[in-house]
């Protein structure tokens, strides 16, 4: 195994883009700000708005290197799943999340790319 790639700690300007099947310009985007204490335990959170899968958790986080991969579980029948995969930099991150919606055979992929700003804000609570 690699030696892993350490995030920053910090403020991080995160670029999302949401990629929709048969639509290639259809996808949202958006930029966000996430106070990082280093790679969240809990895997990066899906980004996009109007999802199904905030209250899902990551399960068999994984760091080799600079790859960070993770599943996406949620409970329930037909419930929402996915995987996830990051390449990291001490400086910044880029990563795609393959989303299945449940009870559907539509995948969703949203990208993160995510560049260190500077310290958090006072107040501002890092992802765990």
């Amino acid at each position: 195994m690699a030696e892993p790639v350490r995030l920053r700690p910090g403020a991080y300007a995160v670029e999302v883009r949401l990629d929709l099947p048969h639509l290639a310009e259809a996808g949202a985007r958006k930029t966000l700000r996430l106070c990082l204490a280093g790679l969240p335990a809990a895997g990066f959170p899906v980004l996009s708005d109007n999802m199904p899968f905030a209250a899902c958790r990551a399960a068999d986080l994984r760091q080799d290197g600079d790859g960070v991969t993770f599943a996406i579980r949620c409970e329930g029948r037909a419930a929402p799943q996915g995987t996830a995969d990051y390449r990291l930099t001490p400086d910044g991150f880029e990563g795609r999340l393959a989303l299945r919606l449940g009870g559907k055979s539509m995948t969703l992929t949203e990208r993160q790319t995510g560049r260190w700003q500077g310290d958090c804000a006072p107040g501002e609570r890092p992802l765990p």
